[in-house]
């Protein structure tokens, strides 16, 4: 069974009383008060047009508004009608039809005293006031309850804006960290096994020739395996949120330059300058896969095996540059994700980063990292 609304249970139970009032009206009338067609009419009609107050607010009013006014002048009792006007205008204001009330209520009272100079039924002073009470209290409770269900929609309008950007935030965190993770293994492992590619291509070629330098290339397969796996180990860590026995410290860092330069397996020309031994962790971090992927490419696409080195630390950043005199000059064109990777890392920092062809032959990566604004 369906449910009536709590604005029709109201108009119903104030009808009914109003009905029941006129009644009893009716059965106690005096001998100089005899009812008549209006009595009946009015009543009915107000009543009727009462149920239709929340989707036609404004003409409800009026009906209800000319009905009473009809009601005392002519009619032969004096009915509670008028309880129906307050409730009407009360609605009137309510939905928004603020003004509609109050010339309504005005005109009404008007008309009263209009009509009370005119000697048109009876109506003492304290009467009067009464009813003009009850019409402003009527008005003013209908834009009291209308502001008052506006600011609760717009607190809990406020309070789902609030939710949904929390929602969004945590997407965002979410996107942002495993794009983070996504460089970390692109640069760790995509540097690792190419590097073991390299070596194990060279332990192949000389393994019969010269046994010496496949035992070196071996050695550095294994080491370098091994470096691989920890990195895995402690960026899976991260993932699973636990604590093992993975550093919690970047393994990469600028003082680690040498070993970084020879696991490139390349011949490496290295120019430093200025202090690099107190760099923000960020930067440290953020540097050392910088260079470590663009030797990575040097080895990879250049097509030569030496590479020059520059990186020079001031008081403002840090600039790195890397360059080869290769034939693979082209490579990428500045387009891949070992790149992209690389211009992601210098960008969160607030830094830059460019890649391409060297006028007079080969390929150069030079990032600028801001180190007072790294975060």
């Amino acid at each position: 069974m369906r449910r009536l609304s709590t604005s029709t249970a109201v108009s119903l139970a104030v009808i009914a009383t109003v009905l029941a009032s006129t009644l009893l009206t009716y059965a106690l009338r005096t001998p100089e008060r005899q009812p008549t067609v209006l009595d009946v009419v009015l009543p009915l009609v107000a009543c009727g047009v009462l149920l239709l107050r929340r989707r036609y607010p404004v003409a409800v009013l009026i009906v209800v508004a000319v009905s009473v006014a009809a009601y005392y002048p002519w009619a032969g009792l004096d009915g509670p009608i008028i309880v129906l006007a307050f409730v009407a205008l009360y609605t009137a204001a309510d939905r928004g039809h603020l003004t509609a009330a109050i010339a309504t209520g005005a005109a009404s009272l008007l008309g009263m005293g209009i009509g009370e100079t005119g000697g048109v039924r009876h109506v003492d002073d304290s009467m009067f006031m009464m009813i003009a009470g009850w019409v402003v209290a009527a008005i003013a409770s209908g834009a009291v309850t209308r502001t008052r269900r506006a600011y609760l929609t717009e607190a809990h309008q406020r309070a789902l804006d609030a939710e949904h950007g929390k929602e969004e935030e945590a997407r965002r965190r979410a996107s942002e960290e495993r794009l983070r993770i996504a460089r970390e293994l692109h640069d760790v492992l995509g540097h690792n096994i190419s590097m073991i590619n390299v070596q194990a291509a060279a332990a192949l070629h000389g393994l019969k020739k010269r046994p010496e330098d496949a035992e070196a290339a071996l050695r550095t397969i294994k080491d370098t395996s091994k470096e691989t796996l920890r990195e895995l180990r402690t960026t899976l860590g991260v993932l699973r949120q636990v604590d093992e026995d993975a550093p919690t410290r970047p393994a990469d860092s600028l003082s680690r330059m040498d070993a970084l330069v020879e696991a490139s397996g390349l011949d490496v020309r290295t120019e430093l300058s200025g202090a690099l031994d107190a760099l923000p962790t960020e930067v440290d971090l953020a540097a050392t896969r910088i260079i470590r992927e663009a030797l990575t490419n040097v080895s990879r696409h250049s097509g030569t095996t030496s590479a020059t080195l520059t990186v020079a630390g001031t008081s403002g950043d840090l600039m790195i540059r890397v360059e080869d005199d290769g034939p693979g000059a082209s490579y990428d064109e500045g387009t891949g994700f070992g790149l992209q990777g690389m211009r992601e890392r210098a960008t969160a920092l607030g830094g830059s980063l460019e890649a391409g062809p060297r006028p007079e032959g080969g390929f150069r990566v030079i990032a600028h990292l801001p180190l007072n604004g790294a975060r």
